[in-house]
C-alpha cells in the first residue's frame, strides 16, 4: 500500500508539473475549460487535443520481465524451481528540454528508483542528478540486465562490490543509493564522466550514519566500439548483519568500504567482449575479483554463443576464492526479447583452507520480454 501512495504521488508530482509547462506555452490559446456569461460549461476540443499530444509526447513508458528455470546440483543435493526474477515498470518524464524525472518500480520486489535530473549547461557537458539511482560503481553495474549476457546478470565481483545483494553487512541493495550525481559528456560523447555522492545505506531508507560515500566513474570512447571504464569508492559503511567474510565487523559497526575497478567494454559485429578487475576493502578484510564475458553470433540470424569467466576472493586473509564459469546461448527472437539456456558451474568454496561445501553444477533457462 505504501508503495502504491508513493507511485501515485510521484505520477501525480509529473503530471502537474508537465501541465504547468504545457498551460505556459499554451496560455494564448482558449481554455480546455470555459464558463459562458449565462453560466455553461464549455470545452475547448482544441486545446484538449494539444494538450493531451503534449502530455504523450513528454512521457515514456518503459517495462521488462524476466523469469525461468533453475535446476541446480551440490554434494548430493539437487533443486530445480521456476522462478520470477525481475518484473519492471517504469516511466520517464520529460518536464521542460533540460528538467525530467524518472519512477522505476520492480513488482517483485520494491520501488528502486526515482529520480531527477536537471542540465545545467545547453549541451550534454553538465548534468545534476538527486533521487535513489545506481551508483556508478563498476563497468557491469549502471548496464540494464536486458542487456547481459549471463542469466546471473553480473558477475560475483560486481554483485559483491557494488551491493546488489551478496554483501549481508550492506544487504540487498540492487547496486542503488540515495543520493546525488553530477555527470557530462564531452568531445562527442567520446569522454564521459560521473560523480556521486551518496548515502552509502542503500534503497529506501537514510544514512546509518553520519559518513557519506564518494564514487567516482570515468569512461573514454577512442575508437567506435570500444569503452574504457575506470571507477573508485571511498566511504563508510554501516553494517545491518553479520558477515562470514567479515566475521571482525560487529552489527551496528561502521567500517571502512572503499573500492576501485578498471575495465573495457567492446561491441562489433563478430563479437561482444567486457571484462573488469575489481578490489574493495571493508575494515581490514581486503576482497578482489576479475571476470570476462562475451557473446559470438552463431550465423544463425539472432542466435548467440554466449560464455563467462568469473574470479573472486571474498577476503583474501581467510582465502575464500571463488571460481564461475559460463556456457550457453541466446536467441533474440523480437527486438529485447530473448530466450536463454544456460551451463553454470561453480567451484568449491574454502575458507581458511577449510572445504566449506562442494562444486554447483547448474542449469538456469530464462525467458526476457521487454517493451521500449
Amino acid at each position: 500500500m505504501k508503495q502504491r501512495k508513493v507511485f501515485a504521488k510521484a505520477t501525480l508530482a509529473v503530471a502537474l508539473a508537465i501541465f504547468s509547462s504545457t498551460a505556459a506555452m499554451g496560455q494564448q490559446d482558449k481554455p480546455f475549460i470555459s464558463i459562458t456569461k449565462d453560466g455553461r460549461v464549455e470545452f475547448n476540443s482544441k486545446t484538449e487535443h494539444n494538450w493531451l499530444n503534449e502530455l504523450t509526447s513528454r512521457i515514456q513508458l518503459h517495462g521488462y520481465a524476466q523469469a525461468g528455470y533453475t535446476f541446480s546440483h551440490t554434494d548430493g543435493n539437487t533443486t530445480n524451481t521456476f522462478n520470477i526474477k525481475r518484473v519492471l515498470f517504469w516511466a520517464n518524464a520529460r518536464i521542460t528540454d533540460r528538467w525530467s524525472f524518472l519512477f522505476m518500480h520492480d513488482f517483485s520486489s520494491v520501488v528502486q528508483e526515482f529520480y531527477t535530473d536537471y542540465r545545467i549547461t545547453r549541451n550534454k557537458a553538465l548534468t545534476v542528478r538527486l533521487g535513489q539511482f545506481k551508483n556508478g560503481l563498476s563497468l557491469e553495474n549502471p548496464l540494464s540486465p536486458t542487456s547481459m549476457e549471463a542469466i546471473d546478470v553480473y558477475s560475483e565481483a560486481v554483485t559483491y562490490l557494488t551491493g546488489c545483494g551478496s554483501d549481508p553487512l550492506l544487504g540487498v541493495q540492487y547496486g542503488r543509493d540515495l543520493g546525488l550525481s553530477l555527470f557530462g559528456e564531452t568531445n562527442n560523447g567520446k569522454f564521459r564522466y560521473e560523480l556521486d555522492v551518496m548515502n552509502g545505506q542503500g534503497i529506501n531508507k537514510k544514512d546509518g550514519n553520519n559518513f557519506k560515500d564518494f564514487i567516482t566513474r570515468i569512461e573514454y570512447r577512442p575508437v567506435t566500439g570500444l569503452n574504457l571504464v575506470a571507477t573508485g569508492q571511498i566511504g563508510r559503511g554501516h553494517a545491518i548483519a553479520p558477515s562470514p567474510y567479515n566475521p571482525t565487523i560487529k552489527v551496528g559497526e561502521d567500517y571502512k568500504r572503499h573500492r576501485w575497478t578498471v575495465g573495457a567494454d567492446y561491441k562489433s559485429k563478430a563479437f561482444n567482449l567486457h571484462g573488469e578487475v575489481l578490489e574493495g576493502w571493508d575494515g581490514d578484510a581486503d576482497s578482489w575479483g576479475a571476470y570476462l564475458t562475451g557473446a559470438v553470433p552463431l550465423g544463425v540470424p539472432k542466435l548467440e554463443l554466449v560464455a563467462s569467466y568469473d574470479f573472486f576472493n571474498f577476503n583474501t586473509d581467510l582465502g575464500m576464492d571463488q571460481h564461475k564459469a559460463i556456457g550457453g546461448l541466446q536467441y533474440w527472437f523480437f527486438g529485447k526479447c530473448r530466450v536463454q539456456v544456460q551451463y553454470v558451474y561453480k567451484s568449491a568454496f574454502l575458507a581458511d583452507g577449510m572445504f566449506v561445501h562442494g562444486a554447483n553444477h547448474g542449469i538456469q533457462c530464462q525467458l526476457q520480454v521487454r517493451f521500449n
